[in-house]
């Protein structure tokens, strides 16, 4: 075991890496269109709902249970629980959706890096959507560039980490979360100017419930755990870094409100531009990639708001992989006591290996048409099923449980009450753990029985 680990050198440097895990593409892509698909409105208030009372209770969950034990989200199952304790199961689990998730997640964040650079020189923003589903085929379909892209963005990931907590990824948060955040105000005001945004804005805020159904409430529910970056231990392995007396439950509201502001600002950003361009909000996953370089093309300063709005997507993607990266090197820094540098090193190579097939599963190779054959799925699509609706949600059934029922109970209150204000209230302490132990089970059960086409 690894003697030495790092510390966050303010609670504000935790707040932005907490913030900047959770803030991904989640965010700005997959948001955005999904609130698009189920009708706006009504869909964002049931997300709200979801958030507060389901994935906000597992966050501070998972960040109480890291800062308890120290340690990787392994060793601190074990810790709390005993040596060599089924519950171990679930922090293993969470070790491997990390590798499995980044796997792909470069690939994605390999796109943006691509549309940063067409947006530069212009290649990509074409004049219509045939140019631009035209020119994203041939991205998805182009192994060999996304290979070498996913290259660039794993080495980028595997530097910041190497640096450690407080001089990799603390200084990067510092750096990166302002730095999205002016990129996502100026994008906004530039927006609320639009022709579009009137409209965008009815749309995003107003309560259309005859738009909404049964299948959105549970879009909804499933997301609003994704996107808080919950059940792969990256907050469980954040939180070990903490001291006994930051306040965990004050960290955990701020990362909350923060990930939630920016996906709402995402829609406030993209629905004026394609309400204005003429384009359906509810144009599905080619939202980003292949609806926006069109309607950008068409408005004043295009090539700009582009390239400003695919850099936002590459740091957003950036401060989510440095939280996965930190999850798997913890636990060979920790539990097999390896240098920071052994451990970011070779898991970056692995990782790396590991995604070239997900960046080959556009084309006809084995990857894509031949696994399609065996599966029903591409490579790329069979691991984020296999992530978004099995490995996440049952890591979060783990912890949720392991949180509310196999901790000690003296220790869970004073450790959820230590150096936090509200944790001291009894109200706040017991509200959250009704949550944890009985509205957040129930509410992942749907989560896998939805994925299984149960309900």
């Amino acid at each position: 075991m690894s003697t030495t680990r790092g510390q966050w050198g303010s609670r504000l440097g935790f707040i932005l890496a907490a913030a900047g895990s959770a803030i991904g593409l989640g965010n700005i892509w997959k948001f955005p269109y999904i609130t698009g698909e189920n009708g706006g409105g009504a869909f964002v208030i049931i997300y709200l709902c979801c958030i507060a009372l389901v994935g906000l209770p597992i966050l501070l969950g998972e960040i109480l249970i890291g800062r308890m034990a120290q340690t990787s989200p392994v060793g601190a199952f074990q810790k709390l629980a005993r040596p060599k304790s089924p519950w171990m199961g679930v922090g293993f689990l969470g070790v491997i959706a990390s590798v499995v998730v980044l796997s792909y997640y470069s690939v994605v964040a390999g796109w943006a890096i691509h549309y940063t650079v067409g947006s530069v020189t212009g290649s990509v923003l074409n004049a219509d959507i045939a140019q631009s589903k035209a020119a994203f085929g041939a991205l998805y379909e182009n192994g060999m560039l996304n290979v070498i892209y996913h290259s660039a963005f794993m080495f980028a990931t595997a530097l910041i980490v190497i640096g450690g907590i407080q001089k990799g990824v603390e200084r990067a948060s510092r750096v990166l979360m302002p730095t999205l955040f002016i990129f996502l105000i100026i994008l906004a005001i530039y927006a609320s100017r639009l022709s579009g945004f009137p409209k965008a804005f009815n749309f995003v805020f107003g309560f259309h419930t005859h738009d909404l159904k049964p299948a959105g409430v549970l879009e909804a529910l499933g997301h609003s755990f994704f996107s808080l970056s919950v059940g792969m231990g990256a907050m469980l392995t954040y939180g070990s870094y903490l001291s006994k007396h930051d306040d965990i439950v004050a960290a955990s509201i701020a990362t909350t409100v923060l990930d939630t502001l920016v996906a709402l600002l995402a829609c406030v950003i993209l629905f004026p531009i394609t309400f204005t361009a003429g384009i359906a909000p509810s144009s599905g996953p080619g939202l980003v990639f292949i609806n926006m370089p069109v309607a950008l093309a068409g408005l004043p300063g295009g090539a700009l708001l582009a390239t400003v709005f695919f850099v936002l997507l590459v740091f957003a993607a950036i401060t989510s992989s440095i939280s996965m990266l930190e999850v798997i090197c913890a636990y060979f820094i920790d539990e097999k006591g390896w240098s920071r540098k052994k451990a970011v090193i070779t898991t970056s190579i692995f990782i790396f290996l590991l995604g070239i097939p997900s960046a080959l599963s556009g084309g006809k190779g084995f990857f894509g048409a031949g696994v399609t054959q065996i599966v029903g799925k591409n490579w790329f699509d069979a691991f984020d099923y296999l992530a978004s609706n099995w490995m996440l949600p049952l890591g979060g059934l783990g912890i949720a449980l392991f949180a509310g029922y196999r901790i000690d109970a003296a220790a869970r209150a004073a450790d959820f009450a230590d150096g936090s204000r509200l944790g001291k209230l009894l109200f706040v302490y017991m509200g959250w753990l009704q949550l944890i132990r009985f509205v957040a089970p129930i509410a992942i059960l749907f989560i896998i029985l939805h994925a299984i086409g149960v309900v």
